[in-house]
Parts: C-alpha cells; structure tokens; sequence
C-alpha cells in the first residue's frame, strides 16, 4: 500500500470524529502537557469500542501521533492478532520490549530490581527456568510499568484489537487498570465488543462494568461518505453514484476506502451510469468476494497468503516462503503482488493491510490443509531457535495423530508457559497432549503434570486432573506419591479437609514402607489435625505423641511430625515448655532445615506455618517473626504473589495483634486480605485473614467497624471446616458480646465450647469461649460465671504462659466478688509485665486502676490508670484509651475533692 493510500485510509477512518478526537487530545494533554502548567500529570483509561473496520486503529494511530508531538511522554504500542491468541504475555512483550530491548543486563536488572527473574521472562527477557506465580508475574509487570511512569517521561499504552490480546496480557492489563491513576500513565484501547474473550474475565468486567465508559464508533454517515467520494475524484461525482457508495458499504470506513480504490481501479466514472456496479465489486472486499479475487491472483501468490495466515503477525518473509514451498524469488514476487492488491504491508516484516483481510483468508483454507501448514509451521518455528513455546500455538491446530513426538513437545512447551506464569496456556497444551492421545504409559504422567499446572489457578481443575492420575496405572511410585500429596494440597486449600484426610490416608495404605508412606502418613495427620470438626481427635493426638516421644529430628519427615505434635499440644492447651521443645526439635540450629523451606513443594508451606503460629500463642513473639518475615521475603523474591504471600501477611499480622502493635497488625492483615481476595472468596486464606482483622478491630475498640466487615465479608455461619487464628464461632460471639446481643452471644460460645471441650482444646488464648461466656451469664447466673472462668484460669495455667495466665485472670476478675477481683488482676498485672503482649498488659493494668478506684484506692488506682492509658496508646488501641482517660479524670478528680465534699 502506498503512502498515499493509508493517508486516504486514515483520513477517511477520521471523518467524523471530531468528539472522539477531542477525547484523546484531552486525556493525552492532561498526562502529557500539564507539568509546565504546574498542575499534577493525570493518568486513567481511554476505551474505543466499535465493530471491525469503524476506524478504531486510525483513532489510535492519530492519539499515538498527538502523544509523540507533546514530546513529553513514552509511548508503548500493541496489537492483539486472532492468531497470536494463545501465545502467553504476547501483547505485553511488543509494549515493553522496544523499551527493555535497547537495555543493558544490568540497566534491565536495575529497572526491574526483585522482579527480574520473576517477570523476565513473561517479558522475553530472561529465559525461563522454573515455574511462576501468575500474579507474581503480574505484580512484576506492575512493577516495571510504575518505574517507567514514575523514573521516566509519563507513560502511554496504546492497545489496537484488545479483543485479540491473548488472556495472560489481557488479565494483567484488567488488574492492573484499577491502578491507573496511582502513576502518570495513560491507557488507550480498542476492541470490538461483540469478540470480547471469556478467557479473560477480568478484562471484561473493566471495559463493560458500571465505571467503564467507552467511547463508541459508529458508521460515516451519508454526508461523510459523499465527502470521500469528492476528496478521492477529480471531478465531480454525481449525487447517486455517491449515495450507492454508502448503502453497498453501510458507512463502514474500511469498506468505503476499499471500494472507492477498487472502482478507480476498475476506472469507473463517479457518475450515475456506474453505482450498479458498485455492489458486486463492493463484495470483493471482504469473505467470499476477497478469496475470489486472491485466486485470481494465482495458486502461487494464495499460496503465500495462506502461509502468512498461519503465521499471523509479524510474518518474516523467510519462515513464509518456507511454510509455502517456495524459494525467495517467487515469494518476494508474491509478496509485490499481495501488496499491490491491498492484501498485505510492510518491507521487512510483512502484516495484512487489515484484520478482516486476514480472517477472511485464513478461513478460507481448507481445513486439512490448514492443519498440516500449522504442523509445517510448528516445525520451522521450532528450527529457527524460537522454542517449543512458540510452536505451541501451532501444534494446538495439527489433527490428532498418535505423535508422541507431538505430546513430547506439547509437555515441553507446557513447562516453558508455566515458566513465565502462564498456566492456562500450559493446560492447552497438555490438554491438547491427551487428545493426541500420548502413549498409554505417558498417559498419567501427563495427567499429573495437567492437575500440577492448575495448582495455583484452579483449585478443582487440579482435583479433576490428579484424581483421574492416581487411578490410571503407569505412575511411577515417586510421582504417585506426588500426586496425591498435591491432590491433598488442593482438597485443603478449598476447604475439603476431610477429603484431603482420606486420599494421603488411602495411598499411604498402597504405598510400601518407606519415605514415601511416611510422608503421606505425616499429610493425614496434618489435614486432620487442623479441622475444626475433626471426629477422633483425641485418638489422633494420643497416636502422634507416642510417634513423637522418641523422635529426635533426624530426618525433614520427623521433623514434621514433631511439628505436628508441638502444634497440637499448643492447641490443645498443652504445657508451653513441651509445646516449645517440640518446636525447636523441629528446626535445625533455630532455623528451617533443608527441603523444609516456605517455597518447599515436598512438604509444602503448612508445616511452616503451623511452626510459626505455635510460637507465636506460645509468647516466642521473637521466633514467630523472623518465620513470618522470611516467608513474605521467600515468595516475593519467588513471585509468589498469591495465596502463599496471602497467608505469610496474615500471619505476620498474627505476631503484631500478639505484641499489642495492633496498627501495624490491621495494616498488614488489609494487605494480606487484598492478596487474598484475588483468589476468591470464601477459601481458608481468607477466613483466616478476616477472622484476626475482626479480633484486631475490637482490640482497637472499633466495634461497629468490625461489624461491618464481617457483614461485608461474609463472616457467619456455617464457619470454614479448617482451624483459624482465632477460632470463628468464639470470634463471634465475641462480636455479639460487644455489640450487646447478650443472648445470641451465649448461645454461640456454648456451641464453640461444646465442640472445643469435646476435642480436648483447652487454648484460652487461642479459643477464649469459657471466659467471654462467663462475662455473658454473670448478671444472670454469676455462680456459673465463676465456674467457668475457674476452669478457665486452671487451663491456662496448665498452658503456663504468662500471657495466657495473666490475661485469664484478668477476665476471671471481671465476674469475680470485688476484693477476690483486686487480688486476681494484681496477680495478672505480675504475669503481663513478663508476657511480650502489650496490649493484654494495658488491659489489665486499666482493669487493675478501675477496681481500685472503685475500692477508693485512689493513689493507686491513678498509678495503674495513667500507666494503662500509656501503654494503650502504644498499642493504638483507641477504645482502650478512652476507658483509661475516663477512669483516670474520675480518679483525679475525686482525688482533688474535699474531704467533706467526698463523704457528702
């Protein structure tokens, strides 16, 4: 195509489009040339919808013209292809790669810093070596396009037929808006709304939710067309000629551009004599009408047009020629007259003048054919150095054939997508494997590798896959082991515990005595031992402390098991010094051991985990911390942006709500549950995560907030089947209790005691029921008041912390008789000021200055109080605060008045 014509093309493409221009001039000057002004550089989302050929890529061309003049911005420019769909991150790499390319090793590393090995190579930038968080992948991008934005020229995107990106851009691209007006980036897309992909959820919702507003393109009108026709022919057309033109093409601007150049071609008068023959040569330009005449072009020239079908974007000369059969002269030949005839552009690399072109010729190919040229093409993508990756989009389209030198290269691309964080490729490809089908002992290797590729994405795919795995035979005992280790993973992390119990139970009984059964037996007791309604829990935690009393962690596999039992013992009340060694017998040197770690996938975060929360409800605040730090430092260097960084923040927040740092612990659970949601609702994660920004909410004395969370969140029953930090049902009765809902509160903690008390846990610190009850049925029942709390006390000195003994005498006073109250809360004062858990300690000193304002033991009571309200406010507790600054002025107060005025 001549420079002329795409001139022609665009200005026709830009007739009237005065308001949509207007939108793309405003947006590009308010990011671009508002810092002279000396007003803030404002970013955000510009969206062009409208079908094929309404000029959506003139649009865009004329915004990345009018963001190149400011000359004050970068501008990163994409364009999705209907071939290129199932090629991971494609999109994303033509935006940043003519920026990162240009680079040095170095100058790359120190713009992309962390995230470097994590999103390199999603980028093209770094080969791929092992598998990837998707969201840490997308994190990493976000990363890369803030350093831009921020450290550089603002930013614009430019995103042409979006609606072809492939899902891996596309997602990235839907999160990643939310983000638009944090950073001086400007986002420009179009699409068409009717091929939106359901590949891309996410990316729907931001362009057809209620706060999209996309800027629609509809078709020239009359007047515009007739306009065209003037502008294109020296003399004048006639009146009708001009109207056929718009009623043939319906004021599409790609149709009319192609017509009018075809009739000049065809040298038609623009008169009326000529607009019959309008209609047929109008056909000409897109489906049936453009094959014909491609064939008339000859065998050879459609030949090579189909080849570049395949290929899609980007088409080098070379691999098409090759993908034809044909030598260099007769495909540069072909080429010309492609060009000539408006079919394809460009010198170097060769594309189609327009989508539609394109699609209308790769349509055309027959089926078979089509398939052996993808098989063709696969082959010499593959010996041009590209990778099994990019041949993988067109070994997807070859027919069926029992290759299993196909399923091999399909398994090799799988590992390469998972690589840079694209599991749902991965599972194209080996989906596609199957259908092959693979040798029939390939076949439950590949089935495992398919649930393994779903692990951090879909949850019940994983299920299905490794389910269907373990009952196939073929797999080796290693990887059988694997499997169903895997398959329990997956049962728990959606909150199917008991199913996660029963399948590493059932293939431990297959598997014979060794490393192997052991693990799994290890697993059973793990998934059993964290549910909430576990039914022989007692039997359970007998049979792990007799495998424990002898172990000395030797192997990564005692240590687990002493983990289990340290685990066990804190939630079941147990003596914290035990409770402790056992932990510590676990480690190696005070640190995990090897084949251990956060990133394990052997044994997996959980155990971990599970090491770090016994620490922290065992008052070792010190060791918890430096577990929970090194677990978010773990996944975010692993690009493990997901669940397991989710959790790592949750449980960090644990340690801060347990030292009394309680702004530190919500701002650190907020984030851990912002990570979480993206996972979906309703998982563990996230009950976890809402159940300890509850409990830190009213800590904080911010109990309408914490109400309103658990509406919002979903926080009632039937509660999750997996332990949460604290337990749920005491939670909310806890929540009840401080809304004032006396008896709704009662019913609920005497249902969490039941349950609590018939499993053996007794953790007053965890699962605090006996003591909430208490204050509950004090007015009504105050004998039984006592009693529990009693019981209460007894189990927390059994559990012997200084926490958990202080803070239940502390709760014991609130039902106790006046002087019995005063000797317990002095006694809690005692056991808190050795406990690393601030904010307990400024409760009971507040407690401890009422009582003794009450007992008109006014000097002391104004020393506890006023040391109270100090420390309340280092835990930023502010419904604390308030309590202790009222008790102190009355104290003061009362302190400061007459004699005679007090007996009065």
């Amino acid at each position: 195509m001549s420079g002329h014509q795409r001139e022609q093309n665009a200005s026709a493409a830009l007739f009237e489009r005065k308001l949509e221009l207007q939108a793309a001039e405003k947006a590009v000057h308010r990011l671009c040339g508002t810092a002279t002004e000396g007003r803030p550089r404002l970013g955000g989302l510009l969206l062009y919808s409208g079908e094929a050929g309404l000029g959506k890529t003139a649009l865009l061309a004329e915004t990345r013209r009018i963001a190149l003049e400011e000359g004050k911005c970068t501008v990163l420019f994409a364009r999705g292809s209907e071939s290129t769909q199932a090629v991971p991150f494609h999109v994303v790499r033509q935006l940043f790669q003519p920026v990162l390319a240009p680079l040095s090793e170095t100058g790359r590393k120190d713009l992309l810093a962390g995230w470097y090995d994590i999103a390199g190579p999603a980028l093209g930038i770094v080969p791929p070596i092992g598998p990837q968080d998707p969201q840490g992948v997308r994190d990493g991008i976000d990363w890369l396009v803030t350093q831009l934005a921020t450290g550089r020229d603002p930013v614009v995107l430019i995103i042409d037929d979006a609606h072809w990106a492939d899902a891996e851009s596309l997602t990235w691209l839907g999160y990643f808006a939310a983000r638009l007006r944090e950073a001086p980036l400007l986002a420009v897309i179009a699409y068409r709304p009717d091929e939106l992909p359901e590949s891309a959820p996410v990316f729907r919702d931001l362009v057809t939710g209620r706060g999209a507003h996309p800027v629609e393109l509809r078709a020239l009108t009359p007047e515009a067309v007739s306009r065209l026709v003037h502008d294109s022919y020296p003399e004048q057309p006639d009146a009708p000629f001009s109207r056929e033109v718009w009623a043939v093409t319906g004021g599409n601007p790609y149709d009319t551009v192609e017509l009018i150049a075809k009739s000049k071609d065809r040298g038609l008068k623009p008169i009326e004599e000529s607009a019959p023959l309008l209609r047929d040569l109008g056909a000409t330009s897109r489906g049936s009408g453009l094959v014909a005449r491609l064939e008339r072009l000859g065998t050879a020239v459609t030949r090579f047009a189909w080849a570049a079908a395949v290929l899609g974007t980007e088409i080098q000369p070379s691999l098409a020629a090759n993908l034809a059969g044909m030598g260099p002269a007769q495909a540069a030949e072909c080429a010309d007259k492609l060009r000539h005839a408006r079919i394809l552009t460009g010198a170097i690399d060769l594309e189609f003048v327009h989508p539609l072109i394109a699609t209308a010729i790769y349509a055309s190919i027959p089926p078979a054919t089509r398939a052996a040229m993808h098989g063709q093409a696969a082959w010499s993508v593959t010996e041009a150095g590209l990778g099994a990756a990019a041949a993988s989009r067109h070994l997807l389209e070859v027919h069926p054939d029992h290759d299993s030198e196909l399923v091999e290269q399909l398994r090799i691309a799988a590992r390469e997508h998972l690589a840079v964080g694209a599991p749902d490729a991965a599972r194209r490809c080996l989906e596609r494997a199957l259908q092959e089908p693979p040798p029939e002992e390939e076949r439950a290797a590949v089935l495992y590798e398919l649930g393994c590729s779903a692990l951090l994405t879909s949850l019940p795919t994983t299920v299905n896959h490794l389910r269907t795995a373990l009952s196939l035979p073929h797999l080796t005992e290693e990887l059988r082991v694997d499997a169903t280790y895997r398959l329990s993973q997956a049962y728990a992390h959606n909150s199917q515990l008991r199913e996660a119990a029963e399948v590493v139970k059932e293939q431990a009984e297959r598997t014979p005595p060794g490393s192997g059964r052991m693990r799994l037996q290890v697993a059973h007791y793990l998934w059993q031992g964290i549910q909430v309604e576990e039914q022989d829990s007692l039997a359970r935690s007998r049979r792990i402390a007799e495998l424990a009393e002898r172990l000395t962690g030797r192997d990564n596999t005692e240590r687990t098991l002493l983990a289990l039992r340290g685990f066990d013992g804190m939630i079941r009340g147990e003596d914290a010094v035990q409770v402790v060694e056992h932990m510590k017998r676990a480690l190696v040197d005070g640190r995990l051991a090897d084949g251990m770690g956060w990133t394990n996938t052997e044994w997996g975060f959980e155990v971990p985990s599970i090491i770090g929360i016994t620490f922290a409800y065992a008052d070792r605040l010190d060791h918890a911390e430096e577990l929970f730090k090194e677990a978010v430092t773990a996944f975010e260097i692993s690009g493990w942006s997901g669940g397991h960084l989710a959790f790592a923040h949750d449980f960090l927040g644990l340690v801060y709500r347990r030292r009394g740092q309680l702004d530190h612990a919500e701002e650190t659970l907020r984030e851990g549950l912002r990570l979480g949601k993206r996972l979906g609702p309703g998982l563990p994660i996230h009950w976890d995560g809402a159940c300890l920004l509850i409990d830190t909410l009213l800590a904080r004395g911010r109990v309408d907030e914490a109400q309103a969370f658990a509406e919002e969140n979903g926080f009632r029953a039937p509660y999750t089947p997996a332990i949460v930090l604290p337990d749920a049902a005491c939670l909310a009765g806890r929540l009840l209790l401080a809304r004032g809902h006396r008896k709704e509160a009662i019913a609920e903690l005497e249902a969490a005691g039941r349950r609590l008390e018939e499993r053996g846990r007794h953790n007053t610190i965890w699962a605090p029921w006996a003591l909430d009850l208490a204050v509950a049925v004090a007015d009504d029942d105050p004998e039984r008041a006592r009693t529990l709390a009693d019981k209460a006390v007894r189990h927390a000195a059994v559990f012997g912390t200084d926490t958990a003994v202080g803070d239940a005498l502390r709760r014991a006073a609130l039902v106790a008789e006046p002087d019995e109250a005063l000797v317990k809360l002095e006694k809690a004062v005692v056991h808190l000021r050795r406990s690393p858990c601030m904010y307990e300690l400024a409760e009971a000193l507040v407690a401890h200055g009422t009582a003794l304002l009450r007992a008109e033991k006014l000097p002391e009571a104004a020393e506890r109080l006023r040391e109270g309200l100090e420390t309340a406010r280092k835990c930023a507790a502010d419904g604390l605060v308030e309590t202790a600054r009222t008790a102190l002025a009355s104290a003061e107060r009362t302190a400061a008045e007459p004699a005679g005025d007090a007996v009065r």
